[in-house]
């Protein structure tokens, strides 16, 4: 699908307020509200509006720590590969998943309280991926910046 000036303009705010109401974000973007709605439409058919989420600030739910951890798997076979990314799908404690090209094989990132809740966390959830033959965790001390929404028009 290719995107015009106004379906960047629709996903630009979509990305920024999801929960805009379409007759403003017609307004926004110069359409009548059916002719937005359609585009709306469109953009999630396609798959290029994913989905529609809450934010939450993890501070304030007592989630103070990220904790990034590589992990290095015992090989690379299908299976071994396969068998690690669906017991990391099934961990709710895991909030993002990456394979890696480089020294880990995976990156992930994963918030815990304090010290003792990521203990519990590499006791009931880390420590049970299968396949693991090395894993190296390093604590963020703050985040510096944290996005959400894609640059449309080339990142400014």
């Amino acid at each position: 699908m290719t995107l015009d000036r106004i379906d960047r303009k629709i996903l630009d705010i979509l990305q920024r307020d999801g929960r805009i109401a379409n007759a403003d974000l017609a307004d926004k973007v110069g359409l009548s509200a059916s002719a937005c709605l359609r585009r709306v439409r469109t953009l999630e058919e396609a798959g290029i509006i994913e989905r529609y989420v809450a934010l939450l600030d993890q501070r304030k739910l007592g989630r103070l720590m990220d904790v990034f951890v590589e992990i290095s798997l015992t090989g690379q076979s299908q299976e071994t590969l396969e068998n690690f990314e669906r017991a990391v799908a099934r961990s709710s404690e895991i909030m993002e998943c990456f394979l890696m090209a480089g020294d880990a094989d995976y990156i992930l990132h994963l918030t815990a309280e304090d010290p003792l809740d990521f203990e519990r966390i590499h006791r009931d959830h880390l420590a049970r991926l299968p396949g693991v033959l090395r894993m190296k965790s390093s604590f963020a001390i703050r985040p510096i910046v944290r996005r959400t929404a894609i640059p449309l028009d080339g990142g400014g």
